[in-house]
């Protein structure tokens, strides 16, 4: 069981006893009906369409219930995926069946949800919130971001609006939908606790060089498995993020340590996946560890945070730049640079063949290199 299994269905794998299968959805025996596609009828017709059906409940809730009025809003765009699912695992071919989320980006039957909710999947349903379902494809998916896009044959579908343009801020309110152990629309709120944030890469267990979730938003909604792929909106029912892990209490002793993708890596990895099938993703060259204030301190240098240079690719952008072992990036572009996690962030801000300008410190002196940036591969 990969990273993302044991961060979302640590509590679940000790209550099933059995390898549990796409990531933070919840693992069944393959001859159990899920719980929404039990319920839900093919032949189902609603009275009114999602829109307006949550234009109507909007209009009777209480403008002093924010947490309902968001719920209200963007529940109807968000649904449950149910997968089955196959995956290699040391004990051998797993098979099973799991539960994600998804929220609907485009009318025309586009649903972004996590890589790891669809990874390995042999089959893909998707329960919508006014009780029907419909048989969905795996249009791609980008382990880098842990983004996926499926898509249904259904048009004028009640498409949830990203918020692309604004830096979430930390203490505002974060409502939290999605399908908690097959608990379709449930809504839990907090705020959002952080910004930024890195994914403990103890959890990624791939060593420094494994892929690492980063620039994350992170909230104390209650995120459980099954959330993954929902939606984390703000006050104004506007997505902020795609919600894809959390830390169980009983690793980290600490309470609702939930984490999601910004809108903004959202869609950019969500439309090349529509647009090309595959995501391009720039690519500097360099490995790094975050620089820490003590290390700083004790070697008296002039910055107290940065992405220290352990090693530059040959022949890579950042070898072609003029980067050095042991330069401490601070920046690209206008982009502020603290730990490795920041530079990874900001490298998504630019395509392949984008050429900006890189901050390093060396012996004690700042120097502006231009880069011209190239293409990851894989």
């Amino acid at each position: 069981m990969n990273w993302r299994s044991r961060a979302c269905c640590a509590l679940l794998a000790a209550a099933l006893g059995m390898a549990l299968l796409a990531g933070c959805s919840q693992g069944q025996p393959s001859s159990h009906e899920n719980n929404a596609a039990a319920k839900a009828s093919p032949q189902a017709t609603p009275q009114t369409s999602p829109q307006e059906a949550s234009s109507q409940s909007s209009s009777r809730i209480p403008a002093d219930e924010p947490v309902a009025q968001v719920a209200s809003k963007v529940g109807p765009s968000v649904v449950q995926v149910n997968v089955r699912a196959v995956q290699r695992t040391p004990l051998g071919t797993q098979r099973g069946e799991g539960i994600g989320s998804g929220v609907i980006y485009r009318s025309d039957g586009y649903i972004i949800t996590n890589n790891h909710v669809v990874e390995g999947a042999t089959a893909v349903n998707v329960a919508f919130a006014d009780g029907t379902t419909e048989k969905a494809d795996v249009v791609g998916a980008d382990p880098n971001t842990e983004i996926a896009v499926i898509k249904v044959d259904r048009d004028n579908l009640p498409a949830a609006t990203f918020n692309t343009k604004e830096t979430p801020i930390v203490g505002q309110l974060a409502v939290a939908i999605g399908s908690p152990s097959g608990f379709e629309s449930t809504v839990t709120s907090g705020v959002v606790s952080g910004v930024g944030r890195e994914f403990p890469p103890e959890l990624t267990g791939g060593g420094p060089e494994a892929k690492a979730l980063v620039d994350l938003i992170q909230t104390d909604a209650a995120i459980s498995p099954g959330n993954s792929g929902g939606a984390l909106a703000n006050r104004d029912g506007q997505v902020i993020g795609i919600n894809v892990a959390y830390l169980p209490p009983g690793q980290t002793g600490a309470e609702n340590l939930g984490f999601a993708i910004p809108s903004d890596t959202a869609v950019s990895v969500a439309n090349q996946l529509i647009n090309t099938g595959k995501v391009s993703t720039a690519y500097l060259g360099v490995l790094t560890t975050d620089l820490s204030p003590e290390d700083a301190d004790r070697f008296d240098l002039p910055v107290d945070s940065g992405a220290l240079v352990e090693q530059v690719v040959p022949g890579s952008p950042a070898d072609e730049a003029g980067v050095l072992k042991g330069d401490i990036i601070t920046a690209l572009g206008d982009a502020k640079v603290e730990s490795y996690g920041d530079l990874l962030g900001a490298l998504r801000d630019y395509k392949p063949g984008d050429t900006t300008q890189l901050t390093v410190f060396r012996d004690g002196e700042e120097k502006k290199l231009e880069v011209t940036l190239g293409e990851k591969s894989g």
